[in-house]
């Protein structure tokens, strides 16, 4: 019953509030006290019985009530750090105050002229009794003086952390602690496990969703490339006046890296009991993700014009990706990068008792996590690809992407899983690993396959390309750049893998592709160049290749034959397809998917997706690199583009994944309006002297000499000794060579993710679009006017 009292009590006091037409005196605290006071409120209770609506009404008819809510709230949590919340009442408070301001927050940012109010300092605040806020901080805006509080709060004994007093009567000063013995956690720089405490845990994710809240407020500006716009919340918070920044990114690494969400062993354990870690954990890492977005620059506050002047040059250093950039320990290494394989395989772990292991729901902010870390700790980079545990990384990577390409809500997904492996792939280490035999068996619905790590990744991009939705094509560049990238490592290629890239190859070299839209000749130059890089450098083992290419020969011909006199331009892109389907097309061989596999499917009618900006173009996501005799790398300036790629001289051109692109590959009728959308878009029209322009520098002379050699011996053979079986033949290429007869080996092309404003930009609206979608109980910004990316029902 009091329950129910203590809520009634709660919604009266909001009623009263937002019916106010006189301003409500800070100094009646027996009227702001029902806010808090209570000590049954759940954070579920607040935002069902603090309506939006009221909230809007609220600043718009009563802002001053609304500004003392804020001021007299964060007041509150001021006073708990302070005082260290000795009692239970105390304790109570402080979350009740958590609760509300979470609730508030982003009803400020979404109104432009409230923005600044936390930015300000409370006009006679002191007089309202105030005076723990004003007294000795100089007068701290009101952000501030929350952000330092909610840090305080997070290492404050025996609510977020377990207390080290030595006996009853001694106290622990709250001003005086040395927060780096509180970590939450052991893991990178600290060697103690605290005991567990589920009421701790829940106390911090109160704590950490309403940091998350203050940090919010870049959701409700226009997506922008000004790169020099800082986050002010994060900005602060993650700088030098922050005394707990370093136990605080520490303990939020080692909570998620420690995380095991498999528990004790025991199946069905997660049905029996709450995991008030996995609550904390999921907060903790978005918290890092959202931190570590920017690494100091102008900083801007809404409230104070004077600020650029103050930090013309830099803001203060982000400590956050300082911290980052600075872990160094081998130890500490393989403590992250074993805990996020821990995790990001855990949506694959199969067991013989369905449902019977916890899955986690976390894991693009798992993988934005490991992205920060690989682009700001190079040496974090290099030990992920030292040993084959870059491998534990990249499988649950490919799960998730073949498992997502029919999905478009989950387009974000796709793409920072091509990313991540487009920045792996411009590492020399990164191919040599791909060699390693795949002898797990994750259940994906692709074609059973003998061989490596590569073989895999090849038939999973296979996947996507052929039997992907629509709005991957911006990808399709991304994709094979990192096959070429690491296609000189590849020591043996499967059959399945071969006759997988030489389909690709059949179906984006056909006349009316090549002519449909003026970018699509650079898939057939990637292609090739992969080709020619696994015939000059890995020709030993690859003879299930050379064979394949052997039995396609006729897709080299009609390439280097390439007809481009203007009827025959025309013909191709009018002709009717005999065959709908060219690119998915299957052969009788790939009909068996893996055991336990599901195929992927698209979204469920009504899912919420947040749109993307688009991506950039491959030539500005990538810089080129050659390799060198000795192995290093030596980039190469923009202006010696290379032959092959800059053929065209069109792929600046933005590839847009915020339109949707129609797709090529589906019925004649959407090919017929893509080709008329996009001739409309840009005037553009295949000419023969476009196709001229590039088509003579396709980089066929090595193919050629390798079929003009190798064909008539096959041929021969064949016919001496009435061979049909393949076995036979892959035999005599296995020990054929081709020293001597092939041109001079080109040297490797390495082209390397460079970051740039537009995907700086591209990670900013994805990772806010996961974070408003993931935090659904309570839904702190549904139905809020957030303007950096929109909603979408599927």
């Amino acid at each position: 019953m009091g329950n129910t009292d203590s809520k009634l009590s709660f919604r009266k006091a909001v009623i009263q509030l937002t019916t106010k037409t006189q301003p409500v005196e800070a100094t009646d605290d027996a009227f702001w006290d029902q806010f808090w006071a209570d000590s049954t409120t759940t954070v579920q209770d607040v935002f069902a019985l603090v309506p939006a609506a009221e909230i809007r009404a609220l600043r718009e008819e009563s802002p001053s009530n609304l500004a003392t809510l804020c001021y007299k709230a964060v007041e509150k949590l001021v006073q708990g750090a302070d005082s260290g919340c000795p009692s239970e009442r105390e304790k109570q408070v402080v979350l009740n105050s958590t609760r509300i301001l979470t609730r508030i927050l982003p009803y400020i940012f979404e109104d432009q002229d409230w923005r600044g109010f936390f930015w300000s300092t409370v006009p006679g605040a002191g007089r309202a009794g105030g005076e723990e806020l004003d007294d000795d901080e100089g007068a701290r805006p009101l952000a501030e003086s929350l952000l330092l509080a909610i840090a305080d709060l997070l290492f404050c004994p025996d609510f977020t952390v377990h207390s080290h007093k030595r006996g009853p009567d001694s106290v622990e000063n709250m001003h005086s602690i040395d927060s780096c013995e509180y970590i939450w956690e052991a893991g990178v720089g600290f060697a103690q496990s605290p005991p567990l405490n589920y009421i701790h845990d829940l106390n911090r994710t109160e704590l950490l969703r309403l940091l998350l809240t203050c940090f919010s407020e870049v959701m409700y500006l226009p997506a922008s490339t000004d790169n020099h716009v800082l986050n002010p919340w994060v900005t602060f918070f993650c700088s030098t006046e922050n005394r707990h920044a370093l136990p605080l990114f520490t303990s939020l690494l080692n909570v998620v890296s420690a995380y095991d969400p498999v528990g004790y062993g025991i199946p069905y354990n997660h049905l029996l009991f709450s995991d008030y870690r996995e609550q904390l954990v999921e907060q903790a890492v978005q918290i890092l993700i959202v931190t570590l977005e920017h690494d100091g620059g102008p900083s801007h506050c809404p409230s104070s014009p004077s600020s650029m002047e103050e930090h013309e040059s830099t803001g203060p250093e982000n400590l956050f990706v300082n911290y980052l950039s600075r872990i160094h320990r081998e130890e500490d290494f393989d403590f992250v990068l074993k805990g996020l394989a821990r995790l990001l395989t855990n949506p694959l772990s199969q067991t013989y008792l369905p449902n019977s292991t916890k899955k986690i729901q976390f894991h693009q902010e798992l993988l934005v996590l490991f992205w920060k870390l690989c682009d700001f700790n190079k040496k974090f980079l290099f030990f992920v690809l030292k040993s084959s545990d870059v491998l534990d990384i990249l499988v649950p990577i490919l799960f998730y992407l073949n498992d997502a390409r029919a999905d478009q809500s989950r387009v974000g997904l796709m793409h920072i899983g091509v990313f991540i492996l487009l920045l792996l792939s411009g590492e020399r280490n990164f191919g040599v690993r791909l060699n390693k035999p795949y002898a797990l068996h994750v259940p994906m619905d692709i074609p059973v396959f003998t061989g490596t790590h590569a073989d895999l990744l090849i038939v999973v991009f296979h996947k996507i390309i052929t039997t992907g939705h629509q709005r991957l094509q911006p990808l399709f560049d991304c994709l094979l750049t990192i096959v070429v990238n690491v296609s000189p490592y590849l020591k043996s290629l499967s059959m399945v893998a071969a006759n997988k890239l030489l389909h690709l190859l059949e179906a984006f070299s056909t006349s009316w592709f090549l002519f449909s839209a003026v970018q699509n000749h650079h898939l057939a130059f990637f292609l090739l160049e992969a080709f020619n890089n696994i015939i000059q450098y890995q020709f030993d083992g690859n003879c299930n290749l050379v064979y394949a290419i052997i039995r396609k020969r006729n897709i080299f011909h009609q390439l280097a034959n390439l007809p481009s006199d203007p009827a025959t331009i025309q013909k191709a892109l009018q002709r009717k397809r005999k065959s709908p389907d060219v690119i998915s097309r299957t052969s009788s061989q790939e009909t068996v998917s893996m055991e336990g596999s599901r195929p992927a499917v698209p979204a469920e009618p009504g899912t919420l997706k947040a749109s993307l900006v688009a991506i950039p173009g491959i030539d500005k996501l990538t810089e080129k690199s050659q390799v060198s005799e000795d192995g290093t790398m030596v980039s190469i300036p923009k202006i010696q583009h290379s032959a092959q790629i800059a053929a065209g001289g069109t792929s600046d051109t933005e590839s847009n994944s915020g339109k949707d692109n129609e797709d090529v590959f589906y019925t004649e009728a959407e090919m017929e309006r893509s080709r008329l959308s996009s001739s409309s878009a840009s005037n553009w029209v295949p000419t023969p002297d476009w196709v001229l322009s590039w088509k003579c520098k396709l980089p066929l002379q090595t193919i050629m000499r390798l079929l003009q050699v190798l064909v008539p011996q096959v041929e021969k053979i064949c016919i001496d000794k009435g061979l049909t079986d393949e076995s036979e033949i892959l035999k005599f290429l296995q020990h054929g060579t081709l020293v001597g007869l092939l041109p001079v080996p080109h040297p490797i092309l390495i082209r390397k993710y460079q970051a740039n404003a537009g995907t700086a930009m591209w990670f900013r609206t994805y990772m806010w679009g996961v974070v408003y979608l993931r935090n659904v109980d309570p839904p702190i910004w549904y139905d809020t006017d957030v303007r950096l990316f929109e909603i979408q029902k599927m």
